[in-house]
């Protein structure tokens, strides 16, 4: 089960956090109320596409978005795209609304945006499962390149 996979991989890293289960959510501050946290708290994981077989994992804090232009210049590349549902899936072992960097089926280099400090909480791999930790030692488990690549 992928629940299990996310906190196997947290665990795995060392990382002290809370599970925090509720159930469906509409936006973003329904996901926040529902873990007791701030909008800008809850950590999106997304995965972009860099070339075939080239994927990252990029973490943005709440009410912000990818910045593009930003994350290309950090890459040194023209162009990025978000993959499929399917290869997002295929990629790591998680459908697109519980993505986590935790316990995917690969380990992807990790981006994540300079605003993400203090405690967060990010996807446990399946839907209404998060997990909270601290974003310091979360960041440096993940050995994520940490840069400002959202506009919000």
């Amino acid at each position: 089960m992928t629940e299990e996979r996310a906190v196997a991989g947290a665990e795995a890293l060392g990382l002290e956090y809370a599970v925090t289960r509720h159930g469906p959510v509409r936006s973003l501050e329904e996901a926040a109320v529902a873990r007791g946290l701030e909008a800008r708290q809850i950590v999106k994981t997304l995965v972009v596409r860099v070339s075939e077989g080239d994927h990252r994992f990029v973490l943005v804090p709440g009410g912000r978005e990818i910045a593009w232009p930003k994350l290309r210049a950090l890459l040194g590349v023209n162009r990025i795209s978000m993959p499929p549902a399917e290869e997002a899936r295929e990629v790591t072992g998680y459908e697109r609304g519980t993505i986590t960097p935790l316990g995917s089926m690969r380990a992807l280099p990790v981006v994540a945006d300079s605003r993400i400090e203090g405690t967060v909480s990010i996807g446990g791999g399946a839907h209404g499962v998060a997990l909270t930790v601290d974003a310091a030692p979360l960041l440096s488990a993940l050995d994520a390149t940490v840069a400002d690549v959202t506009d919000g």
